[in-house]
């Protein structure tokens, strides 16, 4: 790929990252957190780690951003925990979405894992 493409899907993934933290910003989502992996991860590019008020607001954070992924026609992959709440992850391919209730987030510390790669600053 060209320099000049791979400049041009890079951002258009850090758009897409930044649009759903701001979706989950819409829905009261707590300490959204943007984590860069392109560089460390085959899996994905984006990861972003959200906390949620209880199981409810998991779930509702984690089915805005369906709806909201397929009224802009973004790719789709998968959810999984969706029925528990407590855990849910979202997979839009090149971006994850974690969306935790707080105490499990602690428990599985997402960014402490991550602690190497760049956090992408957004406006809630």
């Amino acid at each position: 790929m060209l320099n000049k493409e791979k400049k041009f899907a890079e951002m258009a993934i850090l758009d897409k990252a930044r649009d759903v933290a701001a979706w989950l910003d819409d829905k009261q989502g707590e300490r959204i957190s943007i984590i860069d992996v392109s560089g460390l991860s085959s899996v994905t590019d984006m990861i972003l780690v959200v906390s949620a008020r209880g199981v409810k607001h998991a779930q509702a954070l984690a089915s805005h951003i369906l709806d909201k992924a397929a009224e802009e026609n973004m790719e789709f992959l998968s959810i999984e925990g969706h029925k528990t709440g407590e855990w849910v992850l979202v997979d839009l391919n090149d971006v994850l979405v974690h969306v935790f209730l707080d105490e499990l987030r602690e428990f599985y510390n997402i960014e402490g894992m991550w602690t190497e790669a760049p956090r992408v600053e957004f406006e809630a």
